[in-house]
């Protein structure tokens, strides 16, 4: 890990925000400043990087999908999170409902919104918000994540069709009861605050295995890291999944918040925060940043050169 390298890729991507514009069908996000871009790199050797905007704070959205799936497995096990929930990439977008109408399909994945608000509705029936607030903490590395109340209630009051995608998802059985509790479950984990630092927290507790860095506790069985990697690499970058997975090589979620987590197994995490999005809803600068240092650093799942 050279820190210049870091630096060459945050002074490129920077140029690059530009293509790209921030979410604002919740309003709050549009109040993002499109051009800031940091990004933060935990090695567990206990090596640790941050250039730029690092400690900005900003919701984390869909990346919360991934603590959402790693706790919903440790609660309820592998064959109840998939029994209503696939494992394909969609090829949509995240908050498609075209194939969810088909007569006997359940969610292509727990990465896309209609996935993940099926599992919102197991999480919902077992843990309190509060209590998965703090498991969030935990595995951030970052006791001062909160929910941030402007976002939770901007996107409350734009929610028309997550409510609509959970309403069918219960009318198809997928959800049993109290779908309204269960969508502000879903928004309230999409609206925690978080910084690149976060991210790269996070994934390092997932390239080390599921374990606590410094205390050596774990934190998530293997099996549930080695499921929250997999689908992260086939479907967390939305419909770009297949491209991302073929020029970076690094299982990864963005979310629209403009955050990108990213994890190198058994090496790093890697945190982005660019808040301009691509038409798939991925960062711009955070998509040039990892295939800098895919490149750079030879990050990529498959390439010979490591």
């Amino acid at each position: 890990m050279e820190l210049q390298v870091v630096e060459q890729a945050v002074a490129a991507a920077s140029d690059k925000t530009c293509e790209g514009k921030v979410a604002t069908y919740i309003p709050e996000l549009g109040k993002a400043d499109g051009s800031r871009v940091g990004v933060s790199v935990f090695s567990r050797s206990g090596e640790r990087l941050s250039v730029g905007d690092t400690k900005t704070r900003f919701s984390i959205q869909s990346i919360s999908k991934v603590i959402s799936l790693a706790v919903a497995l440790e609660l309820c096990g592998f064959d109840m999170v998939f029994q209503n929930v696939g494992m394909e990439p969609s090829g949509d977008a995240f908050n498609s409902m075209v194939k969810l109408e088909y007569a006997h399909s359940v969610p292509y994945n727990p990465m896309i919104n209609a996935g993940a608000i099926v599992i919102a509705s197991y999480l919902a029936r077992r843990i309190s918000f509060e209590e998965m607030m703090r498991t969030s903490r935990s595995l951030c590395l970052d006791p001062d994540i909160v929910l941030d109340e402007n976002v939770y209630r901007s996107e409350m009051s734009n929610i028309s069709r997550n409510r609509a995608i959970a309403y069918l998802l219960e009318s198809k059985g997928y959800i049993e009861k109290d779908v309204e509790k269960c969508l502000h479950f879903y928004v309230k984990m999409c609206s925690l605050s978080v910084t690149a630092e976060s991210l790269a927290g996070l994934g390092l507790v997932l390239a080390n295995d599921g374990i606590h860095p410094a205390t050596g506790e774990r934190l998530l069985q293997e099996q549930t890291v080695r499921v929250v990697k997999t689908i992260m690499l086939t479907c967390g970058m939305y419909d770009g999944s297949g491209q991302f997975a073929v020029r970076v090589g690094i299982p990864s979620k963005s979310g629209v918040g403009g955050g990108i987590l990213s994890v190198i197994d058994r090496e790093m995490g890697i945190g982005i925060y660019g808040p301009a999005l691509d038409d798939k809803g991925n960062s711009v600068a955070g998509r040039y940043i990892l295939e800098y240092l895919s490149e750079k650093w030879h990050l990529h799942l498959f390439d010979n050169r490591k």
